[in-house]
């Protein structure tokens, strides 16, 4: 077993790890954290995934020797009315990559999500439990996971949860917790669901263990999400108890939105693999929702 502070991360010129996806939430707290790296940031359109001529031409001109792919459509529910274009994305053009990366000799990094399970176990999901995806969006994403384990062997696949960031959501318009202080501050009702169990994941801490686990060549699957799991009410909760507001938070179950896909009750992740290669520890969500709003410039109480 390699662990992390036993390789160091050489330099190797300009492009040895290619960010896709790099003005993105997680992609701005990559570019951050390796900083110090030779890191060539790719933005879609210029860089657009479902292309791949133009993805092959691009990578072959960089010959990165880690390719790091933040791009996805996540859009959950419009997933279920465009199911082509989500497998599109998440499934074929991630193909595409894998292949490119095999032929390349560059290893890739890749996310996937929590949606992949169903949710109907009660206990946190480890790398070794059985996908079962309820909607469009996590069949999408567990078609992507198939295809990298495929085409190959040095690749890092990492599943995450509920994630949250300094740069928000390009696609989505920002996250959870932007959503929820914006409809605060214009007074609009705050209906939270209840009876959904995750783990809101900060992207600067994910980005941080992706940082490490790549001077690693401990290749695989990795569940990386922060500790602990709470529904999206208590992390409502948490959030504004934190910088001293006191809203009305209204809890309700997943069938008063009457959203389009079906998202499972119960999806924590526990970072197994992670913890056997002797990954340094994320934090407590809690801790990790704290640290995110001192970020963000909030009056943080504690």
């Amino acid at each position: 077993m390699t662990r992390p502070e036993d390789k160091p991360f050489e330099h190797a010129g300009r492009g040895r790890i290619a960010l896709i996806g790099a003005d993105g939430q997680l992609g701005t707290d990559l570019r951050k954290v390796l900083a110090g790296e030779s890191v060539a940031p790719l933005y879609y359109p210029d860089f657009d995934i479902t292309r791949p001529d133009s993805v092959r031409a691009r990578l072959a001109a960089l010959r990165p020797e880690v390719v790091i792919n933040t791009a996805a459509y996540h859009r959950v529910d419009e997933c279920e009315d465009h199911p082509e274009q989500a497998l599109a994305v998440n499934a074929l053009a991630v193909r595409e990559l894998a292949l490119i990366c095999r032929d390349l000799g560059a290893s890739l990094v890749h996310f996937s999500t929590d949606y992949v399970f169903d949710g109907r176990q009660s206990r946190p999901y480890v790398e070794e439990d059985a996908p079962g995806p309820l909607m469009v969006y996590g069949v999408s994403k567990l078609a992507g996971e198939f295809f990298v384990r495929n085409a190959l062997e040095r690749y890092f696949l990492v599943r995450s949860c509920g994630l949250y960031g300094e740069a928000g959501c390009l696609e989505k318009g920002g996250h959870f917790v932007d959503m929820i202080f914006r409809r605060e501050e214009q007074g609009l009702p705050l209906r939270v669901v209840a009876d959904q169990r995750v783990t809101p994941t900060s992207t600067v801490e994910l980005a941080r263990a992706v940082a490490e686990l790549i001077r690693t060549e401990n290749y695989g699957l990795y569940h990386l999400t922060n500790e602990g799991d709470c529904s999206w009410y208590e992390f409502a909760r948490e959030a504004f108890d934190l910088v001293g507001r006191k809203p009305k938070l209204e809890a309700v179950d997943s069938s008063a939105y009457g959203s389009k896909a079906h998202r499972p009750l119960y999806s924590v992740l526990e970072n197994r693999k992670a913890k056997a290669v002797g990954l340094r520890p994320l934090s407590h969500w809690t801790d990790a929702l704290r640290d995110y709003l001192r970020r963000k410039g909030y009056p943080v109480r504690g």
